[in-house]
């Protein structure tokens, strides 16, 4: 039975959305981009992602790769890409010129991207070339995938994820007395330790209060897998006191600060999303500030029965995904 065109559109989305992941931590503050181009007997005749910021784009990496003697194919062809291609120059020239100088038969596109400088623009040029275009193929995965770059460009701050480990009956740590005679509780466990150090790997900033920082001096590192250390933030009320006390530390005064001070860094040091990983007053600032775009609560399998309470998670947020490791339960929520 012969594969539909909606069917066939989605597989080769799928591909895009595969290639685009592996430009996971060198294409920021650009977005996640995969290209596909298939000829017209459904054979895959170039392919290729955003690999580096300031380097070539999806599109252009798929048409390079494109062998001499399949060129003459593209008139006939369809190219496959998750987000809209730009129609301004930035570093690059606009990828929707590329395409219509390629002279493809048609477009197929996940999502419109939110920039200001392309919204729309893009497409619309294509278009206006005679290319067949049709938009909102895996729409939500595409626009999932790059999530940050979106909330980026819409809500003009970083990405924000929430990030805590608590006992089964809702503690994150033992009280102050306890802590002073047993020391830290280890809530999570080797494996989930070592996801969490995954995680950071793809954050550019991690955010502890001063209390957490003081007591247990945490390195924040990406020590336990590869990739940059993320920029270490401290929230404080003596920011201001402290600013000049560690040059590799940005002291905050609150989640609203923070945007503020991310801001100031943008030419020299992008930070396009942070996670605030402790502890409970400092988490809670930014629930009750409606600063988040998700959160991520790991449970472990044992109950303390007095300490340290978790943060109260807001009302109108959903479980999007639980992950299972051992007894422990990952579970993700967003608004």
């Amino acid at each position: 039975m012969e594969m539909k065109q909606e069917d066939r559109d989605e597989m080769y989305m799928r591909r895009c959305l595969q290639l685009a992941k592996n430009g996971r931590l060198n294409a920021k503050p650009n977005p996640m981009v995969g290209a596909v181009i298939v000829s017209h007997d459904e054979k895959i005749i170039g392919e290729g992602y955003h690999v580096r910021c300031g380097e070539g784009h999806a599109e252009v990496n798929a048409f390079h790769s494109v062998r001499p003697t399949d060129e003459h194919l593209l008139s006939e062809s369809t190219i496959y890409v998750s987000l809209e291609p730009c129609s301004h120059y930035g570093k690059t020239p606009p990828c929707a010129d590329l395409i219509v100088r390629k002279g493809v038969r048609r477009m197929v596109c996940g999502c419109v991207d939110p920039f200001s400088e392309v919204q729309g623009r893009g497409i619309e040029r294509i278009r206006q070339a005679g290319i067949e275009v049709k938009v909102g193929v895996l729409e939500q995965e595409c626009l999932a995938l790059n999530r940050e770059f979106i909330v980026r460009n819409t809500l003009h701050r970083p990405y924000i994820l929430l990030k805590w480990a608590q006992t089964a009956d809702g503690f994150i740590g033992y009280s102050a007395a306890e802590a002073a005679e047993k020391g830290t509780l280890f809530v999570s466990n080797g494996f989930t330790k070592m996801l969490v150090h995954k995680l950071r790997a793809a954050y550019d900033g991690i955010v502890v209060g001063r209390v957490t920082n003081d007591l247990e001096q945490p390195k924040l590192t990406v020590r336990e897998w590869s990739g940059a250390d993320p920029l270490k933030i401290v929230m404080t009320s003596k920011a201001e006191t402290m600013q000049n006390a560690d040059e590799n530390v940005l002291f905050v005064s609150s989640p609203k600060a923070m945007i503020e001070a991310i801001g100031k860094l943008e030419r020299t040091k992008p930070v396009c999303s942070v996670i605030v990983e402790g502890g409970a007053q400092t988490l809670q600032s930014f629930i009750d500030e409606n600063l988040f775009d998700e959160i991520r609560v790991e449970t472990a399998p044992f109950s303390i029965h007095k300490g340290v309470a978790a943060p109260q998670l807001p009302q109108n947020i959903e479980v999007v995904k639980r992950e299972f490791y051992g007894n422990s339960i990952v579970t993700y929520k967003r608004l």
